[in-house]
């Protein structure tokens, strides 16, 4: 494929629908049965340069729509592969970020459209060796499930002529970046490469130096007039936090709130509904089926909080967040922005929430001038937050990882919940098995462990 000309860079930069980017009839026409009809920003900069066969560099925060800026050249592009040699691949940091790219791109697709499989752990090997040996045309894949099945001798990315690098700076900061270059070498050299990143600087520069030719860079500014959200700092004591927790997710939910450690989200999650606040945990050490339980009861808005992790910091996209929580305060400004922009996506203010323990003031200022934010903390100011809102009714509590349907509609981008970016999107019903069952677990003990839980 071709350069575009000066002239074809013009019309594209004027250019608001997909069709004058020169997207594919078929492709405009599935967008716009999903009211999908003016493209955002980063697709206008990106899409016609990626349709014409050009390396790509991104740079654009979450929520702005890079999933459809990448997912359209790829399935307007990729050819049809043969059994366990994809021809195009996507490389993702986490389970939840795969699964919602995958969404994205059957929906770009459809049905007669390339075949879609996600390659990611904490599930069996079982559905993805049968997907491989059908074959797969466009693979989503976490860096370490994919080298285990390329180590296996089960996948050969020899055939691979298109790859998309998502969210490259996650995947450097979680240390995926030795394992993707090893990736990327068993990879065809002539292939094309689409880099997206919210940075572009750093262990991402590396990649972009050593892996793309001549790449043509793109960067969504955000626009300074529009809204911004809102980031309160409050001090509030340790022992004080979850009173404050509790009064806040009340008003402005659905809300994510973010803890430091795994057993600190579980114990929260507990705590809050003792308090009256329903609340599911998302972090590492839950299994695939109970991540997407909880992701899906919070998209349905079946609880009021997401308790998580810094795995959801850019592995999850969900539109209408309310509130950003920051319960412990996270490690750097980095993971700040990153938590911080779960809400407050596709030009709607969010409210960002810092609980401030009082020895950790000082490290809050220097995060803030490193951000560009006021600096100071403040008391806690309930009066600024809206009228309690009536919470869900409870779901009965489930102990196993026995399968069970999701419904995760929505309208947006990202396929996940209610979406990525905030063009409209059409409800799609998904049904998913639980993870794998847990091995060394003798019937008997199974039973007086389900006695031992009522």
């Amino acid at each position: 494929m071709s350069a575009p000309t000066a002239a074809a860079r013009e019309r594209a930069a004027d250019a608001t629908t997909f069709a004058e980017l020169g997207v594919p009839a078929g492709i405009v026409d599935r967008l716009s049965e999903r009211g999908i009809l003016d493209a955002f920003p980063i697709q206008v900069a990106t899409v016609a340069d990626a349709l014409a066969g050009r390396d790509v560099c991104g740079k654009a925060p979450t929520g702005s729509g890079k999933t459809i800026a990448f997912g359209i050249p790829l399935v307007a592009g990729v050819p049809r592969s043969d059994p366990r040699r994809p021809r195009a691949l996507v490389l993702v940091p986490t389970r939840e970020l795969a699964t919602q790219v995958a969404e994205e791109l059957r929906a770009l697709a459809g049905s007669k459209g390339p075949s879609v499989a996600t390659f990611f752990g904490g599930v069996g090997f079982g559905n993805q060796l049968k997907a491989l040996g059908k074959g797969v045309d466009i693979a989503v894949a976490c860096p370490g499930r994919l080298a285990d099945l390329v180590n296996q001798g089960q996948i050969h990315l020899d055939a691979v002529e298109m790859v998309v690098l998502d969210e490259a700076d996650r995947m450097a900061d979680m240390g995926f970046l030795p394992e993707v270059k090893r990736l990327l070498d068993r990879t065809r050299p002539d292939r094309q490469t689409l880099l997206f990143s919210a940075t572009l600087d750093g262990d991402v520069n590396v990649l972009i130096k050593r892996y793309q030719k001549d790449p043509v860079r793109h960067e969504h500014v955000v626009d300074e007039d529009a809204p911004a959200n809102r980031h309160e700092f409050w001090k509030v004591e340790r022992e004080d936090r979850l009173a404050v927790t509790a009064k806040i997710v009340s008003a402005e939910w659905p809300a994510i709130v973010f803890c430091r450690t795994r057993r600190g989200a579980d114990r929260l999650a507990k705590q809050l509904a003792r308090e009256g606040i329903s609340a599911a945990a998302i972090h590492g050490d839950r299994s695939q089926g109970q991540r997407e339980r909880a992701l899906a009861q919070f998209t349905s808005s079946k609880v009021q909080a997401l308790v998580a992790t810094d795995v959801a910091a850019r592995g999850i996209h969900v539109d209408q967040v309310a509130c950003v929580l920051h319960y412990d305060v996270p490690a750097d400004h980095k993971d700040y922005v990153h938590r911080s922009g779960r809400t407050g996506r596709a030009g709607e203010v969010g409210l960002v929430v810092s609980l401030v323990p009082g020895e950790q003031v000082k490290d809050v200022r220097k995060m803030q001038r490193i951000i560009g934010l006021p600096q100071g903390v403040d008391q806690p100011d309930l009066a600024l937050l809206g009228p309690v809102r009536e919470a869900p009714k409870p779901a009965p509590e489930r102990h196993d990882d026995r399968p069970q349907g999701n419904r995760q509609g929505g309208r947006g981008q990202g396929g996940g919940g209610r979406g990525n970016g905030g063009q409209r999107n059409g409800g799609q019903r998904n049904g998913r098995g639980g993870g794998p069952k847990r091995p060394g677990q003798s019937a008997r003990a199974r039973a007086a462990k389900r006695a031992k839980q009522g």
